[in-house]
């Protein structure tokens, strides 16, 4: 199961993020998991938000430019060596990740991370063949 991720790309100016962040409140968007990157002219803000078309829309009209695409979303153990075990499945498979980030929740006990990986149909294969909790937009939109 692939879950849809929003990238906002933003200047590395003073109250790019903010204004970005603002847009999706007056829309009454929930931000459930973001993540940011950047270098010396713009950043990536990615986010996974309760609304896409919706937030898509806004951000675009506010001069944003924004592009929604597939994400895994797992529910690994919230203990040492957690992620560490999930992430041998795609090593054991030759799978390439490109990126991760993570969050908490206090209505489970397990850690919640969206991947990025090369191969996202090979990556839900691997998953599946070793019962790693594959999470949709419902389970998040429950958190």
């Amino acid at each position: 199961m692939v879950v849809k991720q929003i990238s906002i790309f933003v200047e590395n100016k003073e109250g790019r993020i903010k204004k970005a962040i603002d847009t999706l409140a007056k829309e009454n968007i929930n931000i459930r998991a973001l993540s940011i990157a950047d270098t010396t002219k713009y950043g990536i803000l990615r986010l996974i938000v309760s609304d896409n078309a919706k937030a898509i829309e806004a951000l675009e009209k506010d001069g944003f430019i924004v592009k929604e695409n597939e994400v895994i979303i797992l529910a690994v153990p919230d203990k040492p060596n957690g992620l560490n075990s999930t992430l041998s499945v795609f090593d054991e498979k030759g799978i390439n990740l490109e990126y991760l980030y993570a969050f908490v929740s206090s209505k489970t006990d397990e850690a919640i991370v969206v991947m990025r990986l090369e191969d996202m149909e090979k990556a839900i294969d691997a998953l599946n063949d070793n019962n790693v909790k594959i999470l949709d937009t419902q389970d998040i939109n429950d958190l």
